[in-house]
């Protein structure tokens, strides 16, 4: 199997160095920069898996160069480095498509793990052709977990893979209560207050995306979790 490539774009040369070290020493294929312009011409340049990308930097910060991967690439997983605590800075990363974040200062076998995680959710993810998914009606609108798009007659939304992620599982349950808790743990791997804040964010990405049909309800139970209803089919 081909190496994992991942992008680490830091501009702390220092950290740099030796967060690439390690996850070198892991089998990783780690490719650098130190802005958040050079980090979006290597993300061009380069086939990869995954980015780190740092918030504060010159020329380009984390969340704009965020953005800019996101306009290029709507699947592979972003995951923040920030040293910033305010709530409204963490959620903003959700906003422009990160998929995690992780609070400096760190420890390395933290960042390794959550780092495995999203790979093998990648994986996981985007299968082969010969075992790829069936679409999924959802009232007048088209799942296609496959190409991760939301297809509604000739108009077609696409998804990050958290957000069809986070889909799929309602639609496990549709009609039902899914917790919160048990949504937090499955999509990122832990429950903490501000993953749960950033699921907030998720969710009214996706209500925006199914708007389209009317019939279709992702109801807040408040504290508790949330439901996809669907008015054609619900009792």
């Amino acid at each position: 199997m081909a190496s994992v490539k991942i992008l680490l774009v830091e501009d702390d040369e220092n950290l740099s160095f030796v967060v690439a070290d390690h996850l070198s020493h892991e089998g990783f294929e780690v490719i650098t920069a130190v802005n958040g312009e050079e980090g979006l011409q290597k993300f061009q340049l380069y086939d990869v898996n995954l980015c780190l990308i740092d918030v504060m930097m010159p020329k380009m910060d984390g969340f704009s160069l965020a953005s800019e991967i996101r306009k290029r690439n709507e699947f592979v997983p972003i995951l923040f480095l920030t040293a910033r605590s305010m709530e409204e800075d963490r959620l903003k990363g959700f906003e422009v498509g990160g998929d995690d974040y992780i609070a400096k200062p760190f420890s390395i076998a933290e960042l390794t793990h959550r780092i495995n995680v999203f790979i093998r959710r990648s994986l996981v993810s985007t299968p082969s052709d010969s075992r790829k998914p069936s679409n999924v009606q959802i009232g007048s609108l088209e799942f296609d977990p496959f190409n991760l798009q939301i297809n509604c007659g000739e108009k077609s939304t696409s998804l990050t893979q958290m957000e069809a992620d986070l889909l799929k599982m309602l639609l496990s349950k549709k009609n039902k209560l899914v917790r919160r808790e048990d949504i937090l743990v499955a999509i990122w791997g832990e429950n903490d207050y501000f993953k749960g804040r950033s699921l907030d964010v998720f969710i009214s990405r996706l209500r925006k995306y199914l708007k389209d049909d009317p019939t279709l309800e992702l109801r807040n139970h408040h504290g508790v979790g949330f439901s996809l209803i669907d008015g054609d089919f619900a009792g």
